[in-house]
């Protein structure tokens, strides 16, 4: 029997879903959203967290304010609720209904900010607005997930550790890239190590993280519009880029398993599919993170008439360019 006193004791972090079925190779999912918050963002969330307290940036009266597209959001209002912080998150249109909705019930604030920055764009513009709060009262504290380090130190010691002890023999690590921070955790404890793993970056189609020009992204979670301050590529092997498309037919190629994760966990697997059908070994060993699940979803990635008015009415149909659809009509 497992007793808890607060929400961030509660973490399933042992969990894999075997995908070798699906896509061909030896390709495990390391679930991520069975805790509290739904998401791995409950670690980064902790690990800032405890900094600022032990440092003394974080005291009685504080607000904590971030700017999330939602599942850090979601992590830090059950975080400060837990601890009597007041918070606010700023994001914007794209974060999920369901993902506000719950940072309002635990007594959090959104706001959301509709207009995109000259440079920068939305993500330029939601920074702006946390600056010009935390400028306004001296008790907003930002904790900056995209430069604090802490972020990636939270998946340096839990994250990295659980996978090299379960998988001695790993050769590949897939990892989606937002802030980078569990890129970046998992990256250097593999490094450190000196075990020969492949870290593969997955990253959207549009997002400026590793070059390129900025495009639409509707799909919350990975892609940035701002190059992450964490980021270092020298510990990043290969990159895949994703569509959005497939992100959807990979969730939905999931789901018609029984498995219903969200739309960052789509992009991973889409993106660990495609690299590996490039591989001429077929005995490589891989993880890919799956950072969340697919309930805040529903409204989205799983509505139909959403998915046609952004993607059209062929998204999920046998003749899409990507082989997960053909494979829904088998499944």
């Amino acid at each position: 029997m497992t007793v808890i006193s607060v929400p961030t004791d509660f973490n399933v972090e042992d969990l894999y879903v075997d995908l070798r079925s699906m896509v061909g190779h030896a390709l495990f999912l390391k679930c991520e959203g069975f805790n509290f918050a739904g998401s791995i963002k409950l670690k980064a969330a902790t690990e800032m967290v405890a900094a600022a307290e032990w440092s003394g940036l974080l005291k009685p009266g504080s607000i904590l304010v971030e700017s999330s597209s939602g599942n850090l959001g979601v992590a830090l209002s059950i975080i400060a609720a837990s601890k009597g912080y007041g918070f606010v998150c700023v994001t914007d249109a794209r974060c999920n209904l369901s993902a506000r909705r719950f940072m309002e019930a635990m007594g959090g604030q959104v706001h959301i900010i509709a207009e995109p920055a000259a440079s920068g764009g939305l993500l330029g513009a939601r920074i702006a607005h946390v600056q010009a709060l935390c400028a306004s009262d001296d008790r907003y504290i930002w904790l900056n997930q995209y430069t604090n380090a802490d972020n990636w130190r939270a998946h340096y010691r839990t994250t990295a550790p659980t996978i090299a002890r379960h998988f001695p023999r790993l050769d590949v690590l897939f990892i989606g890239a937002g802030t980078t921070g569990t890129l970046m955790g998992c990256a250097r404890y593999f490094r450190e190590l000196h075990r020969q793993v492949k870290i593969v970056a997955v990253d959207s189609v549009g997002s400026v993280t590793f070059g390129g020009e900025p495009g639409r992204r509707m799909i919350p979670g990975l892609g940035t519009s701002v190059r992450p301050a964490l980021l270092d590529e020298s510990f990043v092997d290969d990159v895949i880029r994703v569509e959005e498309a497939d992100t959807v037919r990979a969730c939905h190629r999931l789901a018609r398993r029984g498995f219903l994760f969200g739309g960052s966990t789509g992009t991973v697997v889409s993106g660990a599919q495609e690299w590996l059908a490039r591989q001429s070994d077929p005995d490589l060993t891989a993880v890919a993170i799956a950072p969340d699940l697919g309930e805040r979803y529903l409204d989205t990635i799983y509505q139909t008439n959403w998915l046609h008015a952004l993607y059209g009415e062929e998204v999920l149909s046998p003749d899409a360019p990507d082989t997960l659809a053909a494979d829904l009509r088998s499944a």
